[in-house]
């Protein structure tokens, strides 16, 4: 395995995470970095990198972020996202693994990236769940813009240091994870 493969994965890892906290962001990122020539895709997803698809993923990615800024609306987007993250992560990882066979390509994308995204999604609507129960939705536009944030950082976190990237996606895994079992803790008491 070379260097680049690696640089790869950890593209891919960072940007699949990324779909956890918003959809959009991190394809729109991505979109915009290979549009620029900053970051190499996979041959047949050399299309996400034209000028088309660069304005309306930033589209979608405005009307997703300020969506999750409308307390009825977030718990809306999360239903649907939760699902839709999953596969943004994997389609998202796919795009950047370069010179893998496709067999370990589409491995790597549904584990890896389906996984992360399903992962930090789940645990980010839970806790958006909390927050409506416990604030009437009063906090919800915190959780929204400082997911949109995260989204943000994470993705030209993972474009311009892939492996920081990673190293991020794997501290806040682990910081969802106990995130979830204090709110497990506290919702059982």
């Amino acid at each position: 395995m070379t260097i680049e493969m690696l640089i790869s994965i950890c593209l891919g890892v960072g940007l699949a995470a990324s779909t956890g906290f918003r959809v959009f962001v991190p394809l729109f990122g991505l979109s915009l970095a290979a549009y620029f020539g900053i970051i190499p895709l996979n041959e047949d997803w050399m299309w996400v990198g034209s000028l088309s698809a660069l304005v309306i993923l930033g589209v979608a990615s405005v009307i997703e972020a300020l969506g999750y800024l409308v307390p009825v609306v977030d718990n809306l987007l999360d239903t649907i996202a939760v699902p839709l993250a999953g596969v943004a992560g994997t389609l998202v990882m796919a795009s950047t693994l370069t010179d893998f066979s496709p067999a370990m390509t589409w491995a790597l994308a549904i584990v890896a990236g389906g996984g992360a995204a399903a992962t930090i999604k789940t645990t980010s609507a839970a806790t958006r769940a909390v927050s409506t129960a416990t604030t009437a939705g009063v906090a919800n536009p915190a959780f929204g813009a400082a997911e949109t944030t995260a989204a943000i950082g994470l993705s030209a976190l993972s474009i311009f240091v892939p492996v920081l990237g990673f190293i991020a996606v794997l501290i806040a895994f682990f910081g969802l994870i106990w995130l979830g079992m204090r709110i497990k803790k506290k919702m059982a008491q």
